[in-house]
């Protein structure tokens, strides 16, 4: 299996977990990996009066640092890009949106810490 591939892999179960997650939580789940050029948004999640758009970032080990660590200042704009693109589609401009980050950290293929991060940056 390519390297490529196994990174697909995981974090498609990352996705898996973070959608379970969240349902749990009493989140609707709308779409996942929804793209728009070059930007993509993990979970489209809406719960309350608010859309939530939330990036997802598995690790199985800490030597790169926490999986919440990697969602960088470009990645954000990317996120938002893909955010502003989904609303417009659907004609929802202007509703309440978060953005929210989901932190997985497997420790085994059955163990993982999921941290929740609500409101986790904002764009205007």
């Amino acid at each position: 299996m390519s390297s490529k591939s196994s990174t697909k892999e995981s974090g498609d179960k990352g996705e898996r977990l973070a959608a379970q997650y969240l349902e749990n939580k009493g989140f609707a789940i709308l779409e996942r990996n929804y793209r728009f050029e070059e930007a993509e948004v993990d979970i489209v999640a809406h719960q309350g009066h608010e859309i939530i758009f939330v990036e997802v970032k598995r690790r199985t080990g800490l030597s790169f640092g926490r999986p919440e660590d990697a969602v960088t200042d470009d990645k954000k704009r990317r996120i938002a890009k893909a955010a502003e693109a989904w609303l417009y589609e659907r004609k929802m401009d202007g509703s309440p949106v978060r953005f929210d980050v989901v932190s997985i950290l497997s420790k085994s293929e059955t163990e993982h810490i999921i941290r929740h991060f609500e409101n986790a940056f904002t764009f205007v």
